[in-house]
């Protein structure tokens, strides 16, 4: 069942406005009955007094200097005052109990959470780029949700990730503590979609440290800081601006080829670009001859286009590069 959101501001309000509402319904209740009260001073019960009486007896302090002393007020005492009491203190004790419990328990689960996961996946920010990411992952990788952790300082980005089922972390990623948080240190990818280029440069230096096998893939607005990325310890840099200035040229002229491509990059849907290992029966044999449609060949981590002379015979340990029919074609028109 899903909990309420409430803000910790508005609890804490809500508790002290019922200790409050405890506290006057006491009071009126006291004033009501000053008659069968007796004050060591002798000169009767003002409102002061009873605002001094209840606030004693509900906080079971109990100076003593005011009593009950008639029947019907100790009745009272015995019958209001006393569940009034036990309210008030459950209403102030239980704010604390609940903050102290909640800590301890959300302690506890991140302590269990980051000693048990391993070769996740980090991506660091959730915008459209991260979002993206986010849903290829979790749609053409099959990666499980409480595998995929999201830094991000967007308070309402974290919220979104966290409907998904994604694994959150608030705060700037180019922290190390809060990178340590998201556990990059044990992280096998690393994905950098950062909407600053200087951000995702000191993003991956900070990662490339903490966790140097994971590989890291970042987005760069400029082409001209690619190589800054790179020297930063980026295993592979996509440039964003580039690639849809390159599709907004495209469109203009060769409008379908465009299309073509957003099918190509939709792993939902028609083609996608998958990769695969090669099969027993076909080492040996030419890419080019398959019956799936080959781009490339990729050889001890290289990737080899298939029309390279490198690649003409298939070899044991080969991964082939290929367009994969997601839907049938009539799915899709």
């Amino acid at each position: 069942m899903p909990e309420p959101s409430i803000s910790p501001m508005r609890s804490i309000s809500r508790r002290i406005i019922g200790a409050l509402l405890a506290l006057v319904a006491a009071v009126f209740i006291v004033y009501a009955g000053r008659d069968g009260y007796r004050d060591v001073n002798g000169d009767g019960l003002s409102l002061l007094d009873s605002f001094y009486y209840a606030t004693v007896s509900l906080s079971t302090t109990g100076y003593g200097d005011i009593t009950p002393v008639s029947s019907a007020a100790r009745l009272v005492n015995v019958l209001v005052v006393t569940p009034l009491r036990v309210l008030f203190l459950i209403v102030l004790v239980g704010t604390t109990l609940e903050v102290l419990t909640e800590r301890s328990r959300q302690a506890f689960r991140i302590q269990k959470w980051r000693s048990k996961v391993r070769d996740h996946v980090v991506v660091v920010g959730f915008g459209t780029k991260g979002r993206s990411a986010v849903n290829t992952l979790l749609g053409d990788e099959n990666v499980e949700a409480n595998r995929v952790v999201v830094v991000d300082t967007d308070q309402q980005a974290l919220d979104a990730a966290a409907a998904l089922g994604l694994v959150t972390v608030h705060g700037s990623a180019t922290r190390s503590d809060v990178l340590r948080v998201a556990g990059v240190q044990r992280a096998r990818a690393v994905v950098v979609a950062t909407n600053r280029d200087d951000s995702a440069v000191l993003v991956t230096l900070t990662a490339r440290e903490m966790a140097p096998k994971a590989h890291i893939v970042a987005s760069v607005r400029e082409a001209e800081n690619v190589h800054l990325l790179k020297q930063s310890g980026a295993n592979q840099v996509v440039v964003s601006s580039e690639t849809a200035g390159r599709l907004l040229g495209m469109a203009t002229s060769t409008p379908v080829v465009v299309d073509m491509v957003e099918d190509l990059l939709t792993p939902e849907s028609g083609l996608a670009i998958a990769e695969r290992q090669v099969e027993q029966s076909e080492e040996g044999g030419s890419p080019r001859h398959l019956p799936d449609i080959v781009l490339g060949v990729v050889r001890d981590g290289t990737l080899h286009r298939v029309d390279s002379p490198q690649v003409d015979a298939i070899e044991p340990g080969d991964r082939l590069l290929y367009v994969k029919k997601v839907t049938p074609a009539d799915q899709n028109e």
